[in-house]
């Protein structure tokens, strides 16, 4: 009986550790609160597309403003990209050998490059230019995020289309994108490629706009105050009850038994303290 309980509770314990793995495996690639959809609702990425020009954007992307100069780019037509590595908020440009290294890269992957524009026509981007995004990796094995990105010419109101494209590649400390958010890790992001202005007020209108009305739907209606009727004097009543309603009268006739109370716009008579009648 133990040996069989034993057997039993070895298999449970590899069954839920298989489990366990799936479980994490889909926390960290993807599930709804991942850091990749995290990044991926803050960072809208372009489509592309071929066009009779060559790549084209075919549907815009967030638009990101450069902060920070030092990252490579290619032609559009370049099948390769030259990564720029970002640690400490500090970019690390190519040397002199870059364009030789293009070459280098292509003819290691295989891919041929009969034009010869990847080694001729590198170029650094500039600060202030403004680029899209059309890919985001996420590496946690190698503790980096890369994004791959396209010159929004329209944005940079030029002449001639380019198009360039680059690869900026995030290094952070080991294991951080185990733990980290994607605002955590945009912050870092947004040292070197910051999101554009309108962008950025677009999506906090957004956020605003879904809370209050959120608030607007939790937030009970506030009660209409109560009427208060008017006082009404009634036959039988006595001078207490009269003046609780309508405050002391302006003037007093005493004749006895009987008295006459006289108020701005009426007269209230009293017999044997009793309201007789009203004028």
């Amino acid at each position: 009986m133990n040996v069989k309980v034993g057997k039993a509770m070895r298999i449970f314990a590899v069954i839920f550790a298989g489990m366990f793995a799936c479980v994490l495996a889909v926390a960290q690639n993807g599930g709804a609160d991942s850091l990749e959809s995290q990044l991926a609702a803050k960072y809208k990425l372009a489509k592309l597309g071929t066009d009779s020009t060559g790549l084209s954007v075919l549907d815009a992307g967030t638009v990101l403003v450069i902060k920070k100069g030092g990252i490579l780019s290619v032609p559009s037509g370049t099948a390769i990209l030259v990564p720029s590595y970002v640690k400490d908020g500090q970019v690390k440009t190519a040397n002199n050998n870059a364009m030789s290294g293009v070459n280098k890269l292509l003819k290691w992957k295989g891919v041929s490059d009969p034009t010869g524009a990847a080694s001729s026509d590198t170029k650094f981007l500039t600060n202030g230019e403004k680029v899209y995004p059309f890919k985001i990796d996420v590496s946690r094995k190698d503790s980096k995020v890369t994004l791959s990105i396209i010159e929004c010419d329209s944005c940079n109101n030029v002449q001639d289309a380019s198009s360039r494209k680059a690869q900026v590649v995030f290094q952070f400390p080991k294991d951080y994108l185990n733990s980290a958010d994607g605002g955590q890790v945009s912050d870092v992001i947004n040292q070197i490629l910051e999101v554009q202005a309108d962008d950025a007020a677009q999506q906090d209108q957004g956020q605003q706009g879904q809370g209050q009305q959120s608030q607007g739907q939790q937030a009970p209606q506030a009660e209409a105050a109560p009427v208060t009727p008017p006082p009404t004097i009634q036959l039988g009543q006595t001078p207490d009850e009269v003046t609780g309603m309508l405050g002391q009268p302006s003037k007093i006739v005493n004749l006895g038994a009987k008295q006459i109370y006289i108020y701005k716009d009426m007269k209230i008579t009293f017999v044997k303290g009793k309201v007789t009648d009203v004028q």
